[in-house]
């Protein structure tokens, strides 16, 4: 029987292909990643647009199937190849604590937090204005408000944001809270609850976190030798 053949096209300075990445890193699932360079267009391309014409990262093939958005995918990868439960819980309760913070995350941290990136990295980079100070403090203010969520809703007490063992919504959420880091910017500075769930999020991931994010720490090291 042939080998199958999955495939994953990422562009690591998007925040839930970083997830993705971690999550194959983690788990060992043998996979071909073919990047997407987004600054470059590579996603308006025919080919790509055949694959997904949104023309949005990431997109996953496995064996001819053809997945889009990450939380499907990362959720498809954890349900069809065999990787420990905790990513993805089969128990019904435990399962609904994930999808549940999932639901939460793309209208709230995800936008919240790509928000002030966007304002403060790429509407700058892209038009050479400065930065709009006060869309940014308000951008900030609405993030302080969802950090203050996350923390009362989800992490609570409890090693991770759904109970005791890292999860995809963990990935999801970090790699999102990562991405201001891109101009300098730690948004968990004042917070030391959340900093220690990233560290133990980092910890459980080993270099498959640092791997995904090299990227993003060039990026931000060019713009710091600038200033």
């Amino acid at each position: 029987m042939a080998a199958r053949l999955l495939e994953v096209y990422l562009d690591l300075l998007s925040q839930p292909c970083r997830a993705i990445h971690i999550l194959l890193g983690c788990t060992n699932i043998p996979h071909t990643v073919r990047t997407v360079a987004l600054r470059k267009g590579e996603n308006r391309t025919p080919e790509f647009t055949k694959l997904n014409p949104m023309q949005k990262v990431p997109v996953m093939v496995d064996n001819g199937f053809v997945l889009t958005e990450s939380d499907a995918i990362m959720k498809y990868l954890a349900t069809r190849y065999d990787v420990p439960q905790h990513w993805y819980p089969r128990q019904p309760e435990r399962r609904a604590r994930v999808d549940e913070y999932t639901a939460w995350h793309h209208t709230n941290t995800r936008p919240h937090a790509a928000r002030v990136f966007l304002l403060e990295v790429l509407v700058p980079q892209q038009t050479g204005s400065p930065v709009d100070e006060g869309r940014l403090v308000r951008a900030l203010s609405q993030l302080e408000e969802t950090l203050d969520r996350l923390e009362a809703m989800f992490l609570r007490r409890q090693p991770f944001l759904c109970g005791d063992d890292i999860t995809v919504a963990d990935l999801l959420a970090v790699c999102e809270l990562m991405q201001p880091e891109m101009s300098g910017r730690d948004v968990l500075q004042q917070r030391p609850a959340l900093q220690r769930w990233r560290s133990r999020v980092q910890a459980a991931v080993g270099e498959a976190f640092h791997r995904a994010h090299a990227v993003l720490y060039a990026v931000r090291d060019r713009r710091a030798a600038k200033l």
